[in-house]
């Protein structure tokens, strides 16, 4: 799983306040969610068998996650629609 996808889960997590809901909200099998979650856990959540809180760490850590993941998915959906450009373009330029 890449960074990206590790600030997802984590975001989710905030924002459900719950490791099984967010887990299902995203798909993904509870044992990979939870290995996933094992290494950002101590510094960044406070877990109690109810609820799942932010640490002062995990906010701060949070407010950039949601700001970058927002700022991915910008620049992915802006080349959406682009027609391709490739190395077709370079031929005609060659001689």
């Amino acid at each position: 799983m890449d960074r990206f996808e590790e600030m997802r889960v984590f975001v989710r997590i905030a924002e459900r306040q719950s490791f099984t809901r967010a887990s299902d909200d995203l798909q993904i099998s509870r044992a990979t969610f939870t290995n996933l979650m094992k290494r950002i856990e101590e510094r960044l959540l406070e877990r109690t068998t109810r609820t799942v809180r932010l640490t002062h760490d995990g906010e701060a850590y949070y407010r950039r996650c949601v700001r970058l993941i927002a700022d991915m998915e910008e620049a992915e959906g802006s080349f959406t629609n682009i027609a391709p450009k490739g190395l077709s373009d370079l031929s005609t330029h060659q001689a």
